[in-house]
């Protein structure tokens, strides 16, 4: 049998507090929220004692705004505390050292006298028959209080002085931020079986953690990075979705909107917070989205500059990157402002069913913007580069690069080369096997046709100045 402990407790108010009339939560994607928590409650004239219970256990307290709704003039505060010292077993027995209690063993037995020590071990009683020795945790089936010792609350608490000019109820509104809420998007993608056209569903993911539930609330959400005095990490949850082969029309449920220099996203019904849960919504759902996949040979992806341009001659060989490409606008079914978040990417196979082919992460998106996801290597495409020769002159060198590119599909490839020029800033081709497009200051691109079971090789070389 396993043990418990019964307690009896009591708390006394000074003036009767009514449960939540309407709560609004605002939650950032940097783990913290804003709540607006409105309440009755009856003041007599003057000072009166306030208890206002049930908030976040993770609140800020200097960030507690108070107002009365009903006559804002006529009400305010003048002190506050908030109050965190929760009842626990190992609290009320060290507020209970020298005061009586009374023990019921699993074989009931009854100890009743005044609590001399404890620890994890024992009790130490002082019983009208002298000392008892109780021992714990197993032997012990029930321990009862009088009540609970002063200063300690069952929840966390905000106590007020509250100060009314005359008698009368007042519906009050209390904001305050709190720690421990977070909100993220994840995205599952769904390409046709050409590759050309995707189905895009987004959903949000709320955890509380804060320390409390709010019931029946309004929910916002708030993307992008708003400045906080101190930093406050971020948390992200990663829930994998998998998708059965329905569709069904789903319109999202939340309305978007420009709020300052962020977004705001809110949830068109009201919806329970539960303290540690995690609350999936959805936030959008289209399809027929045009998708644009290529596959990119790009050496200097993720390598370190020095070892990139090493003088060795080290030939680089690499699968192609497969990369996806989608316009975030309404010409393509879409539109809305992205927050950021992991996307995940399924194919149908032949037999209709879904697979998951890979995973990359966006940031905040704007409509009108491209979202470009990396998903994976190619099994089939693979590139290589080596430096054929190299030499330096009176403040010039030259480098000579040969770039040869394998397709071993049963259908022909487009593989895009990027190639960086980073050695210096004044550099010019001199020599080329194929014209490249100059992107940048520092880099150019070719697109190469790669014949099915075949090769291509483009050769380049540069010429440095300074």
């Amino acid at each position: 049998m396993k043990k418990f402990m019964a307690m009896v407790l009591s708390v006394l108010f000074a003036a009767p507090v009514f449960a939540q009339e309407a709560v609004e939560v605002t939650v950032y994607n940097q783990n913290f929220a804003l709540v607006k928590d409105q309440r009755y409650f009856d003041l007599d004239k003057g000072v009166n004692r306030i208890s206002f219970r049930d908030v976040a256990a993770l609140i800020e307290p200097t960030s507690v705004h108070f107002t009365s709704l009903t006559a804002p003039a006529s009400a305010g505060i003048l002190e506050q505390n908030y109050e965190y010292d929760l009842v626990s077993a190992g609290k009320l027995l060290s507020k209970y050292i020298d005061k009586k209690i009374k023990v019921v063993t699993q074989r009931g037995d009854v100890y009743e006298g005044t609590l001399l020590s404890y620890d994890n071990d024992q009790l130490v009683i002082q019983t009208a028959d002298g000392i008892a020795m109780v021992a714990r945790p197993e032997n012990v089936n029930q321990i009862s209080f009088e009540k609970i010792p002063e200063g300690l609350i069952t929840k966390p608490t905000l106590v007020w002085l509250v100060s009314s000019d005359k008698r009368m109820r007042h519906l009050t509104e209390v904001s305050y931020l709190t720690q421990g809420m977070n909100w993220n998007c994840e995205y599952v993608t769904v390409l046709d079986k050409d590759d050309k056209m995707a189905d895009l569903d987004g959903w949000v993911s709320i955890n509380n953690n804060c320390g409390t539930s709010y019931e029946n609330a309004k929910i916002k959400l708030i993307a992008g990075e708003v400045k906080r005095a101190m930093g406050i990490g971020a948390s992200r949850n990663d829930r994998m979705l998998m998708m059965e082969d329905v569709k069904c029309a789903r319109k999202s449920e939340f309305e978007e909107k420009s709020f300052f220099e962020y977004h705001m996203y809110t949830l068109q019904r009201p919806a329970t917070i539960k303290n540690n849960q995690n609350k999936q919504i959805s936030l959008l759902n289209t399809s027929g989205a045009k998708v644009n996949k290529e596959l990119i040979f790009d050496p200097s992806k993720g390598k370190n500059y020095w070892w990139y341009y090493s003088d060795k001659g080290e030939t680089l060989k690499e699968n192609a990157r497969v990369e996806l490409e989608i316009a975030n606008s309404k010409d393509n079914n879409m539109g809305m402002p992205l927050p950021q978040g992991k996307v995940k990417v399924y194919k149908k196979d032949a037999d209709g069913s879904l697979q998951f082919i890979g995973e990359d992460a966006i940031d905040h998106t704007p409509k009108d913007e491209k979202i470009r996801l990396y998903i994976g290597d190619s099994f089939d495409v693979v590139g290589e580069r080596t430096r054929k020769n190299f030499k330096t002159e009176y403040r010039t060198a030259y480098e000579t690069f040969e770039i040869v590119l394998r397709n071993h599909k049963e259908q022909d490839a487009q593989v895009k080369v990027v190639e960086k020029l980073w050695r210096y800033t004044n550099w010019e081709i001199t020599e080329s096997s194929v014209k490249f497009d100059k992107k940048d200051a520092s880099t150019m691109e070719y697109t190469a046709k790669v014949p099915k079971n075949g090769e291509t090789r483009l050769t380049y070389t540069v010429k440095y100045s300074w």
